[in-house]
């Protein structure tokens, strides 16, 4: 019984998976791909259960269905450590081998193998005769592999130091190219002496192949005695000689390619000193790649190139107006960067930062701009970037190193001077590993980057040429300095006659011309394109308007394909529901109603402009007020001093004096799963708190936004242009806005301006004499107004006076 015990261990029910042209060893870390759907089910459910498997090779690797009989009984218990699914067949699968195991039954066969197998415990012979054969077996692996120049040196050699005979037998019989026999016939070999006097064997016979057809090749190979060769030429510990001669080509094209770079001093005085030390090395060593690496992104950098310009002003003005409507202030800056260049030889880049909601074009604005100037256009999405390094490039001492996004993109190019877009810049992070818009600021500050340093090249490049074109949705999230760095032009949503216009004349040709349509197979009306607009889309740019489109195309598109190519159809403001479906939205028209106690307001977001109604309404209580609809701190504290405001006004005007002690005011804005924050809503708050104590409505043809103070003074907000939009979309005639936001009234639409009376105001008073259908009532002068203490008093006073009486 004791024997046997230490032949094996305990059984094991475990689910087995057959491999061809593979034999997995203990102590290894192999890869390998599966793709039977068996062999699949055998590994989710092994990595369900423990994560472990038992793996063995099948006698014939062309059978695709083996039975128990094809396949071996010996084979390695193994750990999952990854299983990554490449393809809806094919499992990339990394296992640990850990043990030596025998099947001993096949429990199933369906619809995977599920085994019974007994570990098998190695045998160990006498200590001091295997670490002699065990020495001799290290040195002739160290040849085989630097002969072979297939396997990589330096990374398996010192996996087998330090390590027992049983493990780098192991190791040494997963590396040796053999016949599945004989790695077959290595694991089975139970007796660690016995497998490594097998391997010294089958590591001899290797190495005189190998010798044996270098010299039918004519190359000379000699032993370990000598340090030189006969011409003083390196020989390397496997006795072969490497001579400067076997690789003279590469070297070559390597100088002359660095010639025909005409790079900066600096660059080219690294590049020859890489390719001295790439001279000096081993073809086939680690080292020697990295170097070849490095002076292939030398070389491939656009140093010299340029791109030749068009500077005809009246071409680049005509092909921004083919690619975008509207958009005025972007296309005046860009043919006056163009005009400069007329005049200035070589000017320094521009930068310029496009922020405005989804929709808009900003991305394609970057592609139409590279194409009025007649540049490269690359374009770098930053939104999740968080690693320093993916801006500046890893250090070359790292394994796996590669320069930055921004070298790899000028490299893409092809040209020193391209338009270079960085798309969605708010949207990136940052992490333990560095801040990447610190490394940014270096990118797009003219003054530095024209010495640009990737850690990876480690050589200035100059990116003064470059056209850099940032975009975010929302300028908040960008960090001061970055924002310091760029001409900053907004692009705020557009009017519903711009939408019409781009639907028109962009959107529905680019849409046919997708779908192999011609103008008589789909014609839409105007009126039907404000229909879906105003009822299938709700947003500041143009791309669900896009979508709509397609489905249109897409419909019509049927109906040729069955009827014919001289099929027409017309889609007209009644039949439109039979395409698109029932409108998703419902133009509201803002309760024409006026209402007490509910006032509109106008907001800002990342997409655009939105108006928002808020209602209050009092309930018994003493004086208190309660905040609803998933507020932000920043409106709650806003909310705060309006009620406050409020509540110091209540004896001025005269009303509600049993506030403080009888009622609390409640405030809900609606749409309550739409968190909402800023400070705007100030005057709102006040308006509709005021209209519920007075008992007067507030007017529903007037939305208003601006940030209220204790003393009643309203203060400029942001987003006024996005504000108004929303507002003019909602057929809201009047807005009330601060008195110092008037500069930005200058760049509105001009059917805005004319559709919409714009009310500028200074405190609250001018703003209830707007919003309220009707004068508040009249003012009674009053030194002090009684606080509630004093309140109290007086009416102890005159209970005391009625009871005397």
């Amino acid at each position: 019984m004791q024997d046997a015990r230490s032949q094996s261990e305990a059984i094991k029910n475990i689910s087995l998976i057959p491999l061809r042209d593979i034999v997995i060893f203990p102590s290894t870390l192999v890869p390998f791909i599966i793709g039977r759907p068996s062999s699949i089910q055998a590994l989710e459910m092994a990595t369900e259960k423990d994560k472990m498997l038992f793996l063995t090779a099948q006698m014939d690797p062309t059978l695709d269905n083996p039975t128990p009989k094809d396949i071996y009984s010996v084979g390695v218990i193994a750990k999952i450590i990854r299983a990554i699914k490449m393809d809806d067949k094919n499992v990339k699968v990394i296992v640990e081998g850990r043990k030596r195991a025998r099947v001993i039954e096949y429990l199933s066969t369906y619809p995977y193998f599920q085994v019974l197998v007994k570990e098998v415990r190695e045998i160990e012979g006498d200590a001091s005769e295997t670490n002699e054969i065990l020495k001799r077996v290290l040195t002739l692996f160290e040849d085989y592999l630097k002969l072979s120049q297939n396997a990589n040196f330096e990374s398996i050699v010192p996996a087998l130091k330090d390590n027992n005979p049983e493990r780098i037998a192991d190791i040494i019989s997963s590396h040796l190219y053999l016949p599945l026999e004989e790695k077959q016939n290595l694991l089975e070999t139970i007796s660690v002496q016995e497998r490594i006097r097998r391997l010294n064997y089958i590591l001899e016979s290797e190495i005189l192949k190998v010798h044996s057809r270098l010299k039918k090749d004519g190359k000379k190979s000699g032993r370990r005695k000598l340090p030189l060769g006969e011409a003083g030429q390196k020989v390397f510990p496997t006795g072969l000689s490497f001579r400067k001669e076997d690789q003279p080509n590469e070297i070559e094209e390597l100088k002359q390619k660095v010639a025909k770079c005409k790079m900066p001093k600096d660059a080219e005085e690294k590049s020859y000193k890489e390719i001295e030390r790439l001279e000096a090395m081993p073809p086939m060593s680690a080292e020697a790649t990295v170097c070849r690496n490095y002076l292939d992104w030398l070389t491939s950098l656009p140093w010299n190139k340029k791109s030749r310009e068009k500077r005809d002003l009246k071409e680049a003005e005509k092909i921004l107006n083919e690619d975008h409507y509207g958009l005025e202030k972007v296309k005046e800056r860009i043919l006056e960067y163009l005009s400069i260049r007329r005049l200035v030889k070589n000017p320094k880049g521009i930068i310029l930062g496009f922020i405005g909601p989804p929709g808009v074009g900003k991305s394609s604005l970057g592609r139409s701009i590279a194409r009025a100037t007649g540049r490269k256009f690359v374009r770098l999405s930053l939104g999740g970037v968080r690693d320093e390094a993916e801006v500046r490039g890893h250090r070359r001492t790292y394994i796996g190193a590669y320069p930055g996004r921004i070298i790899q993109m000028v490299k893409r190019a092809g040209t020193k001077n391209p338009v270079f877009l960085l798309d969605e810049v708010d949207k990136m992070s940052m992490d333990f590993r560095g801040d990447p818009a610190s490394a940014l600021m270096e990118v797009l500050d003219p003054e530095q980057n024209s010495t640009f340093l990737d850690h990876y090249i480690d050589t200035d490049f100059d990116l003064s040429q470059v056209m850099f074109i940032v975009t975010a949705n929302m300028i908040e999230p960008v960090p001061r300095p970055l924002i310091d760095r760029m001409e900053v032009i907004r692009l705020p949503g557009y009017t519903e006659d711009e939408k019409l216009q781009i639907a028109k004349h962009f959107l529905l040709s680019k849409q046919l011309k997708i779908h192999g349509l011609k103008e008589n197979n789909l014609q839409i009306s105007d009126k039907t394109f404000m229909r879906i607009i105003r009822e299938y889309t709700r947003e500041a740019g143009v791309r669900n308007i896009e979508r709509e489109i397609t489905s249109l195309c897409r419909k019509v598109v049927k109906h040729v394909v069955d009827k014919g190519k001289s099929h027409s159809e017309k889609v007209s403001v009644k039949n439109i529901e039979k395409y698109l479906g029932i409108p998703r939205f419902r133009r509201s028209e803002i309760d024409k109603k006026d209402e007490v106690g509910v006032a509109i307001g106008m907001a800002w977001t990342e997409f655009g402009g939105e108006l928002l109604t808020f209602e209050v309404t009092k309930v018994h209580g003493k004086g208190n007020f309660m905040l609803t609809g998933h507020l932000g701190e920043i409106m709650q504290e806003s909310a705060q001093a309006a009620f406050s405001y409020v509540k110091g006004k209540i004896y001025e005007f005269g009303i509600a004096k049993d506030l403080h002690k009888n009622y609390d005011i409640h405030i809900h804005v609606p749409e309550v799963a739409q968190p909402k924050e800023g400070p705007s809503a100030g005057i709102t708050i006040a308006t509709s708190i005021i209209s519920l104590l007075t008992d007067i409505p507030v007017s529903k043809k007037v939305a208003m936004s601006g940030e209220i103070t204790l003393k009643g003074k309203v203060l400029p907000v942001g987003g006024v242009k996005e504000k108004l939009l929303a507002a003019h979309r909602e057929s809201i005639k009047e807005a009330i806005l601060p008195l110092d936001n008037k500069p930005d009234l200058k760049d509105l639409p001009k059917n805005i301006k004319e559709d919409m009376k714009i009310h500028l105001v200074e405190n609250m008073d001018e703003v209830l004499s707007i919003a309220l259908t009707k004068e508040l009532p009249i003012k009674v002068k009053k030194d002090k107004p009684p606080v509630s203490s004093d309140l109290e008093e007086s009416e102890e006073e005159g209970d005391a006076l009625r009871s005397r009486m």
